[in-house]
């Protein structure tokens, strides 16, 4: 039976409910954050007190995008999500080279060894301490995701290897993927080395893409069976145009089975309960509205409820 793993247990499908596909609801200092504070995102009430606003306004699951040795803490994500009642998908998985230190232990473990690690986030549960120290401490809390990154440049050989295990972990337990691309830039690069890789498709979710105005592309990558994630609908300046909205009025009417959407909030000044704006529940209102005055209303079912429902479910292993 098709599941959805979130950080207190797995559920149905059907009880996602309205789900965010892209988010960051804690980063704990580190490296990430030591050359921009305002990356810092670890106060649980805070995040909590955000939450409880998008619970109330009809949200109920979120997937978080911190993969491990980055920030994740998954601790205060369960505490979060007991706090408020919102479903969080947390994730295992490695992000963009620039997140970690130069001699990172990612650099330097094997591809059955990093296989591993990603298996046995999803299966026996998540380091306490996210990798940061020579005690494992396995918490009963298990990754429902996995995420690998890329840039704009061509893959590297260390990037390989973790495509590689990523798959394997993939194909091993079922776990649906999602990855960072820069500005949409080698998405289809990325679906043709997962295709080749014997990734299932119909698990694969690309973020960021609204990024990327080219109209074609979109087409040609969709045409894969892959699914897309835009979040940068209030990122655009007030003097250009918002792509994600054309993007979304040009591409709902043959594509609006691979759509879905997110805030991206890794910035606390991005968060109303941290004095910024405009919010986590900006989905809800603004872009509700924005949906609404370009006769798309009628798609938002499919993006907040149905794709994320037959995304974030694993797959069957043989």
């Amino acid at each position: 039976m098709p599941f959805v793993r979130t950080v207190l247990g797995d559920i149905l499908p059907a009880e996602m409910g309205l789900t965010y596909s892209h988010e960051h609801i804690i980063i704990e200092e580190g490296f990430v954050t030591m050359g921009n504070k305002d990356f810092i995102l670890n106060d649980v009430h805070k995040v909590s007190e955000e939450l409880h606003h998008f619970y109330n306004a009809g949200g109920r699951t979120v997937v978080d995008t911190m993969p491990a040795a980055c920030g994740r803490n998954v601790m205060k994500l369960s505490a979060v999500s007991k706090n408020t009642g919102v479903q969080i998908i947390v994730p295992t998985g490695i992000h963009l080279e620039k997140y970690y230190r130069p001699n990172h232990w990612r650099y330097f473990v094997t591809e059955e060894e990093l296989t591993d690690l990603f298996i046995k986030d999803i299966t026996a549960g998540i380091d306490e301490y996210d990798y940061s120290c020579p005690i494992v401490k396995r918490t009963v809390h298990k990754a429902g995701l996995i995420k690998l990154a890329t840039g704009k440049e061509k893959f590297t050989a260390h990037q390989h290897k973790i495509f590689h295990a990523v798959v394997n972990a993939h194909q091993q337990t079922g776990v649906p993927i999602l990855t960072h691309t820069t500005d949409g830039e080698q998405a289809m690069e990325q679906v043709e080395l997962f295709v080749e890789l014997g990734a299932d498709v119909k698990h694969l979710v690309l973020s960021h893409m609204d990024r990327n105005k080219d109209l074609g592309y979109h087409k040609a990558l969709m045409q894969t069976g892959v699914y897309v994630e835009y979040d940068s609908h209030f990122r655009w300046k007030n003097d250009e145009d918002n792509w994600t909205y054309t993007l979304l009025e040009k591409l709902l009417p043959d594509f609006a089975d691979q759509i879905t959407v997110g805030m991206d909030m890794a910035r606390s000044s991005y968060w109303k309960s941290y004095g910024g704006g405009p919010g986590l529940n900006y989905l809800l209102t603004d872009f509700q509205e924005q949906m609404n005055k370009r006769g798309l209303s009628g798609y938002l079912k499919k993006i907040f409820y149905d794709n994320p429902q037959k995304l974030f479910c694993f797959k069957e292993v043989n």
